[in-house]
């Protein structure tokens, strides 16, 4: 049996466990802002909507119950300005991560054809292509940078992980016309856009962008950091029917269901905009305040209008820098996580306690 793991890049963040040791070793503790998980807790309503629901003994549906899919019609249409939905576009997910991992494999893609995403991004992307044989490419501008001969799969990822870059109307229309010109099926990466701060993220969704039809277009959205329900695995995708169709019936194969609990728990999130609200003001005052003390202490901000995540730099090596911040007892990812064009860069999650991130800032100052 050949051993499929050989053809994946080495788990990044295992480097990183001698610099968390000695962040670990502060006298006051680990302030760790390297992996942006939820700290908060899971909204009430929610709770409640999954106790609710505890009693499952049967098995859940791959699609979801129509209670489920009437709650991603609704909030697609409320929220990212869809016009026309109907269940066909809407497909629930075990959490997006297994989704950017698996999609080129359910797809049929393998040997010669080519998977594309951003210079610097999220590293399921890559791995997404590896797994199924085919290969990786990365681009700054698709339309510039990108053969499509042969080009099958085209991410995008707005609000960007790790920059925070958000892509703006104009462009994301100027590049879903290039992909549908050359038959690109495009997936876009949206599981921040709840969370843009200096810029308002938009869908390939919205009609000013896809021009109120879906074809060749799927969006990708999570309640991980919206609603802190990391634990849940509750995500989905929305987009072209006949892409979703085709998944649907895979993963119906696969067994691939979102846990009845846990659909149920979804339908309560989407249908509630407090909670989002609070979530953002908290997010909100982090990031002000580490973003203030970091300018202080001699980085650099770059992009960040959006995401739980501030892209740094002090113009070194970006490892001399995850040590610099270890010394202080605060964990880093450093930037050539996510390409080699983050070497000089560290991402600084606000995904910490407010008694954490005031620890963070009074090291930093």
């Amino acid at each position: 049996m050949s051993a499929v793991s050989s053809r994946l890049p080495v788990f990044p963040w295992d480097k990183l466990e001698p610099y968390k040791a000695t962040a670990a070793a502060h006298p006051d503790g680990i302030v760790d802002l390297s992996v942006g998980t939820p700290v908060d807790p899971v909204p009430d309503l929610v709770q409640q909507a999954l106790v609710a629901a505890a009693d499952s003994p049967g098995y859940p549906t791959v699609w979801g119950t129509p209670a489920l899919r009437d709650a991603l019609v609704s909030w697609c249409e409320r929220r990212l300005g869809a016009v026309s939905f109907a269940h066909t576009h809407v497909l629930p997910v075990v959490g997006s991560k297994e989704l950017v991992a698996w999609l080129p494999t359910q797809l049929g893609l393998g040997a010669g054809d080519t998977v594309a995403y951003p210079r610097l991004a999220y590293p399921t992307y890559e791995v997404g292509a590896r797994l199924c044989g085919a290969t990786p490419v990365v681009y700054d501008d698709p339309v510039a940078d990108l053969d499509p001969a042969g080009l099958k799969l085209l991410w995008l990822n707005s609000p960007s992980n790790p920059t925070g870059r958000v892509l703006a109307k104009d462009e994301l229309t100027r590049i879903v016309a290039w992909a549908r010109e050359h038959g690109v099926l495009v997936f876009s990466d949206e599981c921040y856009l709840e969370l843009g701060w200096e810029a308002e993220p938009v869908s390939v969704l919205h009609p000013d962008v896809c021009g109120g039809t879906y074809e060749g277009i799927v969006s990708v959205h999570s309640l991980s950091k919206r609603s802190n329900l990391a634990g849940y695995r509750a995500a989905f995708v929305a987009g072209d029917p006949a892409v979703l169709g085709e998944l649907l019936q895979i993963r119906k194969h696969g067994g691939m269901m979102t846990p009845a609990p846990v659909q149920a728990a979804t339908v309560a999130a989407l249908g509630d905009d407090t909670h989002v609200a609070e979530q953002r003001a908290r997010y909100a005052a982090r990031r002000l305040a580490l973003r203030e003390a970091l300018l202080k202490h001699g980085f650099r901000i770059e992009h960040s209008e959006a995401s739980l995540y501030l892209w740094a730099t002090r113009d070194e090596p970006c490892w001399d820098t995850v040590a610099h911040l270890a010394e202080l007892g605060i964990l880093v990812a450093p930037g050539d996580f996510y390409g080699e064009a983050g070497e000089r860069f560290v991402r600084v999650a606000f995904t910490a306690t407010d008694e954490r991130v005031e620890a963070a800032v009074k090291r930093l100052g």
